[in-house]
C-alpha cells in the first residue's frame, strides 16, 4: 500500500455511484481532461437528444464532471483543505433535488401527452 494522501469522490449518477481516486502525486491534466470529456458527453446528449429523460441524465453527467473538476483542483491547490470535497458533496445533493423534480416534470407531462419526446412538449407555446 502507498501511504501518499488520498481523496476520494463519491460521484452520484442517477443509477448509481463512481469512485474517483485522485493521488497527489498524479498531474492535474488526467483529471481535467475526464472532466472535459465527460462534460462533452453529457454537452452532446443534452443538444442531440429529444428524449427528456436523456436530457436530464446529459445534464446530471455534466454535473458530475464539473464536480470531478472541482475536486481535483481543490487537491491541487491545497491537499490539506477538503473545502472542494465539501462543496462537491453540496452539488450533488442540489442535482438529486434538480433530477427528482425535473423526473416529476417529465412524468407529469407524460401523463398529460403519453410521449416523452421534447418536441412534443409545446406547452409554453400560444
Amino acid at each position: 500500500m502507498n501511504a501518499s494522501p488520498l481523496v476520494v469522490l463519491s460521484a452520484g449518477t442517477f443509477f448509481g455511484f463512481f469512485v474517483l481516486s485522485v493521488h497527489q502525486e498524479e498531474p492535474l491534466v488526467r483529471y481535467l481532461c475526464l472532466g472535459a470529456v465527460l462534460f462533452s458527453i453529457g454537452m452532446y446528449g443534452m443538444v442531440a437528444s429529444r428524449n427528456a429523460v436523456r436530457v436530464l441524465m446529459s445534464i446530471e453527467l455534466m454535473l458530475n464532471a464539473v464536480n470531478i473538476n472541482l475536486v481535483a483542483f481543490a487537491r491541487y491547490v491545497d491537499p490539506s483543505e477538503v473545502k472542494g470535497q465539501v462543496f462537491a458533496i453540496f452539488i450533488l445533493t442540489v442535482a438529486a433535488a434538480e433530477a427528482a423534480v425535473g423526473l416529476a416534470i417529465v412524468l407529469a407531462m407524460y401523463r398529460n401527452t403519453a410521449t416523452v419526446d421534447m418536441e412534443q412538449f409545446n406547452l409554453l407555446k400560444w
